[in-house]
């Protein structure tokens, strides 16, 4: 058993891609794994997934059975964490992400800021 460590990209972020095919391309986080390290992002990375036509179970329990078409299909594949930087959504480059506890003792949060020396705001709002 391997312990996950937290990661910084969340699900909705803005990404820019920094090795690969896709190198500088930015694109949304569709779904974040943090115990495989890794995120699917949207339309970046994508691959060719051959699948065979299958029923579809009764979704609406009317009439036959409707078919899922078969055939070749684009899908993006997951990227690992350490080939993408997060885009700050104040001054749209792409940063390091730090954290910073805000609140009183009672209500206390932590907050992602960029690291960049000439922005430091918040990413979370």
């Amino acid at each position: 058993m391997t312990l996950t460590q937290k990661m910084k990209v969340k699900q909705g972020d803005l990404v820019q891609i920094l090795s690969g095919k896709d190198r500088g391309k930015q694109g949304k986080v569709l779904q974040a794994l943090p115990r495989e390290r890794r995120v699917i992002v949207e339309n970046l990375n994508i691959v060719k997934r051959h699948t065979k036509p299958r029923p579809i179970r009764d979704s609406s329990r009317m009439g036959g059975q409707t078919v899922q078409p078969g055939g070749v299909i684009d899908k993006p594949a997951p990227v690992n964490i350490s080939n993408v930087m997060i885009v700050c959504p104040v001054c749209n480059r792409p940063t390091r992400v730090g954290t910073v506890v805000k609140g009183a003792k009672s209500g206390t949060k932590r907050v992602r800021v960029c690291r960049r020396e000439d922005c430091r705001q918040e990413m979370d709002r």
